[in-house]
């Protein structure tokens, strides 16, 4: 009977070794070099919408051997505004944020305008926008260094706008969310280790939009990301 199982099993891998071989490469392309995520949540409004797939770049600061975060090169680093994807140290959940503070930084925020190294960055207000309950929501432009994106604010809604100045530590990362009253980011979560950042994002691979059917955003197709 055993005789019989093996044939039946080596049979099955001949007829099927191709497929077994392409998914073996697909699923390993996908861990170590390019993947796309889809955005549930609001939390990068108004950079990334609810239903953006947003195309990850796995190969932007590193390679690592597929399936794991063992690093078999490294040539970059995130940058201040980088958009990264990374596991989450609370609870291993994947999420996207904004990188604030880099290693050695020192990070505060007073009223939602942060500092960094005791430099207070530029803030541009640019108008309203509803948000994803209805509410009016503060559009503003902020500055890092010399990368600008828009990021929101909800002043109706509770949340934590100000804390006292961290060093940022050795490997790790302070990130954010655009959605600034609505982002599980390390204002909760802590600071991120290099090692949990999966890559960067730069680009919606496709977005549909859940409001309306899950219709196609055809012009959020391939759409740049600041």
């Amino acid at each position: 009977m055993n005789q019989a199982v093996s044939t039946r099993t080596r049979a099955f891998i001949r007829e099927w070794r191709g497929f077994i071989i392409f998914l073996a490469v697909m699923f390993s392309f996908r861990s170590a070099v390019a993947d796309w995520n889809q955005v549930p949540s609001g939390s990068m409004l108004p950079t990334v919408l609810i239903g953006d797939r947003i195309f990850v770049d796995k190969l932007a600061y590193d390679l690592k051997f597929p399936f794991t975060t063992v690093h078999l090169a490294v040539w970059d680093n995130p940058a201040r505004g980088d958009i990264v994807v990374f596991y989450s140290p609370a609870d291993g959940e994947r999420l996207i944020k904004r990188v604030i503070g880099l290693p050695g930084d020192v990070i505060g925020m007073r009223n939602n305008h942060l500092f960094i190294d005791g430099e207070a960055l530029n803030y541009q207000d640019r108008g309203t926008a509803s948000g994803e309950d209805g509410q009016p929501q503060k559009l503003l432009l902020e500055r890092l260094g010399a990368r600008a994106h828009l990021m929101m604010v909800t002043p109706q809604r509770p949340a934590l706008r100000n804390f006292e100045p961290v060093r940022v530590p050795d490997g790790a990362y302070l990130v954010m969310g655009d959605n600034r009253d609505n982002s599980n980011d390390s204002r909760f979560i802590g600071f991120i280790p290099r090692d949990a950042i999966v890559g960067r994002v730069s680009r919606v691979a496709f977005s549909l939009d859940p409001d309306h059917w899950f219709a196609p955003r055809t012009n959020r197709f391939f759409a740049a990301l600041d």
